[in-house]
């Protein structure tokens, strides 16, 4: 049976990416699909060159009781209520599969009124809030880590891992290094803070770098700093004379991947699930802003597994950092261990497992 499936992702990459991976194995399975995604220009960015419909919702995150946009808030739910239900009409949706984040919100809560089957994906090691809400509700809560299921004891959970899109490959490593003008000899440090980069990790960064000078013939950088820093981050790179690719955003992450020897990052399960996918060690910056602290949740999971080293942004000077990247690069056998260990936590074949339990949803009882 051929199903429409509407998919509410979007806000972050980390919501963003999984669905586009849902999406994927679903159409290969010969079903259609409809991205619902946020009016974020993130979302705009992630989605150039994807083989995929979409359409977006207006709405914002909930900005606190005390905000003074709490009021915006209450209108933007209006607005995406009242889009959402003509997009529906429109697309006419066999089922409705939220991928976590506000943008999950309205769609679910309208799918469930109108009596489809609603799933929604978590990624994360601890729920967020909109999944604390909804999850009691749909029918079925499809988790990225298995140990999420503790805090949705209402909910009816089936681990499944978050999904991978299919593009993200393993490519050749002289062909990469030769396209960004690389040494595929010399090992190279990735830094990436999400789809949105992130100031914290980009400002550590900045003050190690010196640190990097003096090996400045046997390191190499690529950065993804976001829109804000990425100038800035090339002028420091520059005046310490390093070796360093810089961008705002890239949706050639499969290119930066496969160069990566080691990896600076924020531990967005997203994130973790591609570092795993390419079994690369990493130092992880939790961001300390995240809610209910998940993120460290995430990362204290790969640290444990031995894959990751754990560093608090707050507590974390550019020596200690540097001295987390440098363990890790001149000790190939702790390097081979934090991989294999990485690798471990791949969530095998997640897409098809999210697509098979859509596709169970949908069957008469």
């Amino acid at each position: 049976m051929t199903m429409k499936i509407a998919i509410a992702c979007g806000g972050t990459g980390g919501h963003l990416f999984p669905g586009l991976a849902v999406a994927e194995e679903l159409r290969e399975r010969g079903h259609d699909t409809l991205l619902l995604v946020s009016a974020k220009q993130i979302d705009a960015l992630a989605l150039k060159g994807a083989n995929e419909k979409s359409r977006a919702l207006p709405g914002i995150g909930w900005p606190g009781v005390l905000s003074p946009r709490v009021f915006t808030f209450g209108r933007s739910l209006l607005s995406s209520w009242r889009e959402c239900g003509e997009v529906y009409r429109e697309f006419q949706p066999t089922a409705v599969v939220g991928m976590g984040g506000f943008t999950s919100a309205i769609p679910l809560l309208l799918g469930r009124k109108l009596k489809l089957p609603t799933l929604i994906h978590e990624s994360n090691a601890v729920p967020g809030r909109v999944t604390r809400l909804i999850a009691p509700w749909v029918n079925k809560t499809l988790l990225g880590f298995e140990s999420c299921a503790h805090y949705l004891r209402r909910a009816h959970c089936v681990f499944t891992g978050t999904p991978v899109r299919k593009g993200l490959g393993r490519v050749d490593r002289l062909t990469a290094a030769e396209k960004f003008g690389l040494n595929p000899a010399l090992p190279i440090v990735l830094i990436m803070g999400g789809s949105q980069g992130a100031h914290g990790i980009n400002q550590l960064v900045m003050k190690a770098l010196p640190l990097f000078h003096s090996d400045r013939d046997q390191v190499q950088f690529i950065h993804l700093a976001g829109q804000a820093d990425a100038n800035i981050a090339e002028i420091n790179y520059r005046r310490q004379r390093l070796t360093a690719v810089v961008e705002a955003f890239s949706t050639e992450m499969e290119q930066f991947y496969s160069l990566a020897d080691v990896v600076i990052s924020r531990s967005g399960a997203a994130s973790l699930t591609e570092l795993s996918h390419y079994g690369l060690p990493s130092v992880l910056v939790p961001y300390p802003a995240a809610a209910d602290d998940h993120q460290s949740y995430n990362a204290r999971i790969f640290q444990d597994a031995g894959a990751s080293r754990i560093l608090v942004e707050s507590k974390t000077t550019p020596e200690m950092l540097h001295a987390a990247v440098t363990e890790i690069l001149n000790q190939p056998d702790t390097r081979r261990q934090m991989s294999e260990a990485a690798r471990s936590l791949a969530g095998a074949d997640a897409a098809q497992r999210v697509a098979e339990e859509i596709e169970a949803s949908c069957k008469p009882i």
